[in-house]
């Protein structure tokens, strides 16, 4: 696929790639069975431009494109989904809503040091009630003579119950529309604000190296600047944040199918059954080839929607249908490396395991599959 990339694009890849086989790779397994959230590998990450690549410069951003962003995710996502879901979870919806809908106060505020990782950002969307359909926000938010006061609950909340954390974004109902629709709006609450509490969550299967927490707000107070952009407005940023969200969903799975299917083709051409190598067998070379072949039509359809993005084109549509396939593509190609390796991919002393187990979240996260199909059949008219 070079034929898609730049020089500038290739360099992007070339040290990515460096930076997690060298630095991502060596911690990966042990981070994952202790369950444990890497502040160290994170500030690592931030010095190697991995946050805020595409924001402006002016803010502390290295202005890149998206396609920059989308191979960095997808080398990332190579070797570990935990270290790739702390990184697009903060430049998403972690930095977007921030970025594109905040006064200037609040970029300058805030937005230098989410740029280079020094503090994470999370974004309060999903609730115990409130998954798949996110208007069904149950988190108020009621106006005060000092500003608005905020209780509810969020749940999976990525990037907010560690020692880096800053904040987040919480979506919550401030009223009611004409229409009898909720009216959302979204607030920045500072970590440390009082009636604030996060609370980790363990016994995953998947990211047990990143950090998901439970968000707790018990009477939480802020003032009226802490709003992002206008009252009920909250529901379209939220939109706009997870189409580009979206994209680095996508890029993971295309990094873990790429992944996979790279231990798979390694493993086969070295295990010998029946007197040859388990390559030389034509169902297996076959399983191979259709690997292959999904790998690079998801990542030629994904790299184009970048460059869609970054022409200002609308890409809603695209960015669902690119999210659906490489997510769902991903859960094929691991699944089919697992089942080359054989009992040996079911053990955790093999990436592939992770892999296949890291992948899984992909087709729920930011979007169900279900929800995505929602997206492009009414894109298209149904």
């Amino acid at each position: 696929m070079d034929m898609l990339l730049n020089e500038e694009h290739l360099m992007v890849r070339e040290s990515i790639r460096r930076f997690a086989e060298e630095e991502i790779k060596p911690l990966a397994q042990e981070l994952d069975a202790k369950e444990e959230f890497s502040v160290e590998l994170t500030k690592k990450m931030g010095e190697m431009g991995l946050f805020g690549m595409t924001i402006d410069p002016a803010y502390g951003g290295h202005g890149m494109d998206t396609l920059s962003y989308v191979v960095a995710m997808e080398e990332v996502s190579r070797i570990d989904g935990s270290q790739a879901a702390t990184i697009t979870a903060h430049n998403s919806i972690g930095i977007g809503p921030i970025y594109l809908f905040g006064t200037e106060e609040q970029k300058q505020k805030y937005l230098p040091k989410m740029c280079t990782g020094e503090m994470l950002w999370g974004f309060g969307l999903t609730e115990p009630n409130a998954g798949s359909d996110s208007r069904a926000t149950e988190t108020v938010a009621k106006k005060t003579n000092e500003g608005w006061e905020i209780n509810g609950s969020k749940i999976f909340i990525t990037n907010v119950a560690n020692e880096l954390s800053g904040g987040l974004t919480v979506q919550a109902k401030t009223g009611t529309n004409e229409d009898g629709s909720p009216e959302l709006t979204c607030f920045i609450v500072e970590a440390g604000t009082p009636g604030l509490t996060v609370k980790p969550m363990h016994g995953k299967l998947m990211w047990r190296a990143s950090d998901t927490a439970e968000v707790y707000l018990d009477s939480v107070k802020v003032t009226d600047d802490a709003m992002i952009g206008k009252q009920g407005d909250g529901s379209k940023q939220m939109l706009t944040a997870l189409d580009y969200g979206r994209l680095g969903i996508a890029a993971m799975g295309l990094g873990h199918a790429q992944g996979a299917y790279e231990l798979a083709l390694a493993y086969a051409q070295e295990r010998k059954q029946f007197g040859k190598p388990l390559s030389k067998h034509q169902a297996i070379a076959f399983k191979l080839a259709d690997m292959a072949t999904e790998i690079d039509l998801a990542r030629t359809y994904l790299y184009n929607v970048a460059k869609l993005r970054d022409s200002g084109a609308k890409y809603s549509k695209q960015a669902a249908m690119a999210k659906l396939y490489c997510t769902e593509m991903a859960g094929r190609v691991t699944d089919a490396a697992i089942q080359i390796h054989g009992g040996y991919g079911l053990m955790r002393e093999y990436d592939v395991e992770r892999l296949w187990r890291d992948q899984r979240i992909l087709q729920i996260g930011e979007g169900t599959s279900e929800v995505q199909r929602i997206v492009i059949s009414r894109n298209i008219g149904c």
